[in-house]
């Protein structure tokens, strides 16, 4: 739910500005005075507040101070009869997110708020993300090829300077990228993902620029842009080879001039971004065949940093499996298992054309279907097709996939009867088959109790 609270001494300005809020479906709150003002945002979350400056006790410039100093996420928007430049410079520098003047515009009052709510979730959001994903160890391994990314994440922390990732689907470049910001002087400022494969060409210029109302078909208002919401944080531009040449072009303007123009808009807009950007493909490439301006490319790869594939990096995964075990044990509320020497030797053999992000689903196939407390050569080997063995394991390739469905039926049936302590009958009920059914399951998939 989207929250302001309005604080004006001038009632009859709060009820006015609090009926057009509710009409939008904003859940709003007011009050008549700077204390109580600062007593409602101390007991409620608020997305938003707008602040008049001139009040009897604590003026707006007060409440703002200590406002942003208890509550940082929170969007403050200074009002005032008094709309004179100081004002709105030291508004400003005290943090606040915009000015409005008095009498306040109905349009433009609710675009500001609607961009602050916008800004004020995204903010939560990052941080929340921090938490979550960027906790000390979160990338994890210990191979030299590794090291010599996270050597490189520590040197180019400290600077702006723009940093292009490289390496295939799934080898953890989103997660090099948000390390980069934690712990970068940037850190309290927004890091916002601009995932450029997944936009459609037509809108990749509005979703990284904004729009002006009415600028084309559809923009039935104004739209803030990513590299705005950005400002004195970092963007990061996934999947930058996919970028149309028209916003390629955009988004090099874009770093020599540190301004940026909405679509349909003429005014420059100045910007303080830092530009992570990160690609599966071989941009040389994409150079050579017209689908990547080689002027941009020079301005993104100041530092390359190159995310290894999983098979360059096998010594990593006992430790990547135990970090995903008790993560996703805890996610499903299961007891987190060990997984056998000879276990993890099968993991270190597969092919991991997936990477990362393969390994984590099948731990988690492996912990959901095969429920015990340690996991072995033999579970593994149930559950992951042929196709992803080595290939001087494989025995005969056009039965892979008939082999595959036989290992995981009699994985599956195996957890039925250890969940109905071997009673033949109750597994048979579980199973919804007959009895004489079940038994010849199991002469075919060779089950006996106690027998893996």
């Amino acid at each position: 739910m989207n929250t302001v609270l309005i604080i004006d001494d001038e009632k009859q300005i709060c009820e006015s500005i609090q009926l057009i809020l509710d009409f939008e479906g904003y859940h709003t709150d007011f009050a008549t005075s700077g204390t109580e003002g600062l007593q409602k945002i101390s007991s409620e979350q608020f997305d938003v507040v707008l602040l008049d400056i001139q009040m009897p006790d604590l003026n707006g410039f007060e409440v703002l101070t200590k406002a942003k100093q208890d509550f940082p996420f929170l969007n403050v928007i200074i009002i005032s009869a008094f709309g004179n430049i100081q004002n709105a410079i030291q508004a400003t520098k005290l943090g606040a997110f915009d000015f409005l003047e008095k009498p306040i515009d109905r349009d433009k009052l609710l675009i500001t708020i609607r961009n602050a709510v916008e800004q004020a979730h995204l903010k939560k959001e990052n941080d929340e993300m921090k938490k979550t994903f960027l906790e000390p160890g979160e990338i994890i391994g210990n191979s030299r090829a590794l090291k010599n990314v996270l050597s490189l994440i520590e040197k180019v922390s400290q600077t702006d300077v723009r940093v292009l990732i490289t390496g295939e689907n799934g080898t953890g470049k989103e997660l090099v990228a948000r390390a980069i910001h934690k712990k970068s002087l940037r850190k309290e400022k927004p890091f916002i993902e601009v995932n450029c494969a997944a936009i459609p060409n037509e809108l990749i210029e509005s979703e990284l620029f904004g729009h002006e109302k009415g600028s084309f078909t559809g923009a039935m208002q104004q739209r803030i842009g990513k590299f705005e919401l950005a400002n004195k944080g970092t963007i990061f531009l996934d999947e930058i080879g996919d970028m149309s040449l028209q916003a390629q072009a955009k988004v090099l303007r874009a770093i020599e001039d540190g301004k940026i123009q909405r679509v349909g808009g003429a005014k420059s807009i100045e910007v303080d971004v830092r530009i992570i950007s990160a690609t599966n493909k071989n941009l040389a490439e994409e150079i050579e065949k017209g689908n990547f301006r080689e002027d941009l490319l020079h301005r993104l790869n100041v530092i390359p940093i190159t995310v290894p594939p999983l098979r360059e990096r096998l010594e990593d995964i006992p430790l990547l499996v135990k970090h995903f075990a008790q993560d996703i044990s805890q996610k499903h509320k299961k007891v987190i298992p060990s997984f056998s020497d000879d276990a993890l030797t099968v993991l270190q053999n597969l092919r991991w054309a997936g990477n990362i992000r393969e390994l984590r689903n099948i731990v988690e196939r492996i912990i959901i279907i095969i429920d015990k407390k340690e996991i072995s050569k033999q579970d593994i080997e149930f559950l992951v097709p042929y196709e992803k063995q080595d290939i001087g394991e494989m025995v005969d390739l056009s039965n892979s996939f008939q082999d595959f469905k036989g290992k995981a039926e009699r994985a599956f049936i195996m957890k039925q009867l250890d969940a109905n302590h071997w009673n033949i009958s109750k597994t048979a009920d579980s199973l919804n088959i007959q009895r004489s059914h079940l038994y010849n399951k199991m002469k075919k998939y060779n089950i006996e109790k106690g027998k893996a």
